[in-house]
């Protein structure tokens, strides 16, 4: 029924400006506005819509998951800008916030929050 629909998620953010600057800017994504909400155009052609909510409550799971090749690398870039990861108990995270996977098994994943408290993460390839 869907096989062929270009379906794309969403998630609710306090300020769509900040929104943008931290999307466009900060992590350097392709973003675009219509009718007061914002696109997140993805590499390989998907999209995400951030939409405005006043009474907005920050996801506390990942809504949001970026392939990295080189993790560490990241980390530091995105460190250096000023963005903050997260700790969470039982994944003993190195001092960079990195959840360092089993080679073959898991990968290694770093989380972090765009300034509506949403969770995002960086997943080592």
């Amino acid at each position: 029924m869907f096989r062929d629909t270009k379906a794309f998620s969403g998630f609710s953010v306090d300020d769509v400006g900040k929104a943008e600057e931290f999307y466009g800017t900060t992590l350097g994504l392709r973003v675009t506005q219509e009718h007061g909400m914002l696109f997140l155009h993805l590499g390989g052609g998907g999209s995400v819509l951030l939409y405005p909510q006043d009474d907005h409550r920050p996801a506390d799971f990942t809504v949001l998951n970026f392939p990295v090749d080189d993790i560490e690398d990241r980390v530091d870039a995105l460190a250096a800008l000023g963005v903050e990861f997260e700790r969470y108990p039982g994944f003993g995270q190195d001092a960079k916030g990195i959840a360092r996977g089993e080679a073959g098994s898991t990968p290694s994943i770093a989380w972090f929050r765009d300034p509506a408290g949403n969770v995002l993460s960086l997943v080592d390839e």
